[in-house]
């Protein structure tokens, strides 16, 4: 393992090299961020994600590939699952690639084991692109989901240790490239639905020859450019393709609503990014896709189970200057502390990340700039992103991974590069953020894709993996010094689905709010640790908790000690108590 610690010194916040003079944070502390790389003693290291050939002829071979958090045999320690790619001849001709997911169980000692085999995960062969991971049927045991290109996999979870494939019995195959999908209880029946975005449409039989102008062509015949070096088309010239919403029916199958909710993408762009959120804070989960060269989307839930399209209204389908970019990952977050749940996009090179900041009633302001996020994001890909509090300051920061998708463009005369590295955006406070870890936390820069966060250890702090094209993931431990407090909720949910996706919590310490909701599918193509966390910095006990549960129920807690995992559950119609259920032990500070 190696210590990669990048100690941050004055105000504003910016990473200095050592020696630099060592001044207080607005905790009264130095702060340093701290990642430890332990990815080749965690186990992690056996699985490489495999995507096509070393040159990415086509666009299928770049695209890949997901990673889910899941607590699988629920014994209170999140597992890894990695989604694997495939092989140009076996996407070609249809058959099995040889290549298998996989899934790694967590042994508690920072390591972990491959239970693939044993819990009948490995996917089908076909080409992985994505997973996520909801109770769909309530049973109190969580269940995967796999996007590919070929049959996609509803993974059901028997609760012994072992999953089955109930796919065909559910109902929820689609048979196009699948991406990004996502799970919320859209009607409010208590049962969670699936969203399943999906990308392009390709004669899998009938792939030109690498170079063809043939696969996605510019205008007048000829092949595509990058920087003046030939490299593959697409998605632009492709023909893309619609999404899908699977409605559960609450006995284990789900029916295809896409038309008549009015979400099934009639345009066929190009979908990558998926995620529920409740933009609009009216109980009702609305939906976000990022599509990759065209305009995003905003579904928002019009509560009669249709939805209303209002990307373009919502101020959230292009940039500020009106410009369609390459949506890929997605996150979404109350950064400022406000009671209003911001969009993070991830797009293309020579392009910004976008961060639209909710002004509230579904209208979003593009911030990029004003938030301090615009330059810095302009020479990389990005791709799986998200907010989390990285040192427990009450403050959401922000997180991004990217990698090219032209392994050919390191042969340009130009700035960009295939591997490039993973930037940390610290947030300051004051609705602006700043960069720090410019090494990429230290690790070598990477073709990444999928990342997701999750208290992975238990010790209060969040960590992160990363999965890379072509290798094996990272795994990296948060060793951020001060250690300050934080609080974690697991909700279980009776009137509500089980897993209280769309649950909405309100955490006060003294004057100051936070906002989180539960959520089930974002980033890029993964799933994040279920729990709720949040950094209490040196409050040593939370005022007051409030949560609205998705069945529209109510709760108060309040003086709650800091530095515990705790067990909330939804209570009855007219509850006398909130039970609070300690599931670890409070943690030395």
């Amino acid at each position: 393992m190696r210590l990669i610690s990048l100690l941050t010194c004055g105000l504003p916040l910016a990473v200095c090299l050592l020696p630099c003079a060592q001044s207080a944070t607005s905790q009264g502390d130095t702060l340093e961020i701290a990642f430890e790389d332990g990815t080749e003693a965690s186990g992690l290291r056996a699985f490489t994600l495999v995507s096509g050939s070393a040159d990415k002829h086509y666009i299928f071979e770049a695209m890949g590939g997901g990673v889910c958090l899941i607590d699988y045999d629920q014994d209170g320690l999140l597992d890894v699952y990695l989604v694997n790619g495939g092989t140009v001849e076996s996407f070609r001709n249809g058959s099995d690639s040889g290549l298998r997911n996989a899934l790694f169980r967590n042994q508690g000692d920072r390591t972990f084991r491959d239970v693939t085999q044993e819990t009948g995960v490995a996917g089908n062969g076909s080409w992985g692109f994505g997973c996520s991971v909801a109770d769909y049927d309530n049973d109190g045991w969580p269940d995967l989901y796999t996007a590919n290109y070929g049959p996609n996999i509803l993974y059901r979870n028997l609760g012994n240790g072992r999953f089955e494939d109930a796919t065909t019995t559910a109902g929820v195959d689609d048979p196009r490239w699948s991406t990004g999908s996502a799970w919320a209880d859209f009607n409010g029946d208590g049962s969670l639905d699936l969203f399943v975005a999906n990308y392009i449409e390709l004669d899998r039989t009938n792939l030109p020859e690498p170079g063809s102008t043939e696969f996605g062509t510019m205008a007048g015949g000829r092949g595509c450019l990058h920087e003046g070096v030939p490299v593959m088309c697409g998605p632009s010239g492709l023909p893309g393709a619609g999404d899908t919403l699977f409605r559960n029916n609450s006995d284990g199958t789900f029916t295809d609503v896409s038309q008549e909710a009015g979400v099934s993408d009639t345009e066929e762009y190009y979908g990558l990014g998926a995620m529920w959120c409740d933009f609009d804070d009216d109980g009702r989960p609305d939906l976000y896709v990022a599509n990759d060269t065209n305009p995003n989307y905003l579904y928002r839930n019009r509560g009669d189970g249709s939805f209303e399209e209002t990307g373009f209204l919502s101020g959230v389908a292009v940039s500020a200057q009106g410009e369609e970019q390459s949506g890929m990952g997605v996150a979404c977050g109350d950064y400022e502390n406000k009671g209003e749940v911001a969009v993070y996009v991830t797009n293309f090179a020579d392009d910004t990340n976008t961060l639209y900041r909710n002004e509230g009633g579904m209208n979003f302001l593009d911030n990029t700039f004003r938030a301090g996020l615009g330059p810095a994001t302009i020479p990389y890909v990005g791709w799986g992103t998200f907010f989390f509090d990285v040192d427990n300051d009450g403050w959401l920061d922000l997180f991004v991974v990217n990698g090219h998708v032209y392994p050919q463009i390191d042969t340009s005369a130009g700035s960009q590069r295939y591997r490039q590295r993973s930037q940390l955006f610290h947030n300051l406070g004051n609705g602006r953020f700043q960069e720090v870890a410019k090494d990429g936390l230290g690790v070598p820069p990477a073709v990444s894709r999928g990342a997701v966060w999750g208290d992975l250890d238990n010790d209060g702090a969040l960590d992160i993996i990363i999965t890379n094209l072509d290798e094996p993931p990272t795994l990296l431990w948060n060793r951020v010094r001060p250690k300050l407090n934080f609080l974690t909720l697991t909700l279980v949910g009776t009137a509500s689905n089980r897993d209280a996706v769309g649950a909405r919590v309100r955490l006060r310490t003294g004057s100051q709010w936070q906002l989180r909701e539960v959520h089930s599918g974002d980033s890029y193509l993964g799933s994040h640790d279920p729990r709720l966390h949040f950094g209490l910095g040196k409050a040593a006990q939370v005022d007051e908790i409030q949560i609205r549960w998705p069945s529209g129920a109510t709760s108060v807690l309040r003086d709650v000690r800091a530095n515990q995992f705790i067990t909330l559950r939804e209570p009855a119609p007219e509850p006398a108590e909130i039970p609070v259920a300690p599931v670890h032990e409070e943690i030395e500070q």
